[in-house]
């Protein structure tokens, strides 16, 4: 059975740990992570795909500059808008 996934998700969490990589005094904690992924991916559109075809395919458009840029510059919103209101205090 094939499975329905939003490849968006696994871009935005890659780009995350990679930025949260070189940040240093932001909180890095399951929940402040979790709140950082979903308000990127509010951001973004959904990219979903189903088969090793469109997994491909996906790859492929990831190629594109504009299309790094807009996962990068959402995931920096997220971690610059959750770092300066977390839930927690």
């Amino acid at each position: 059975m094939e499975k329905l996934k939003n490849h968006m998700e696994y871009l935005v969490n890659e780009e995350l740990e990679r930025y949260l990589g070189t940040q240093e005094g932001i909180c890095k904690c399951e929940k402040c992570k979790l709140d950082m992924k979903a308000y990127a991916l509010n951001l973004l559109p959904a990219y979903y795909i189903v088969s090793e075809k469109g997994y491909v395919y996906s790859k492929i458009s990831e190629m594109r500059q504009q299309f790094k840029v807009d996962v990068i510059k959402a995931v920096v919103e997220a971690v610059e808008k959750i770092s300066e209101n977390p839930r927690h205090k």
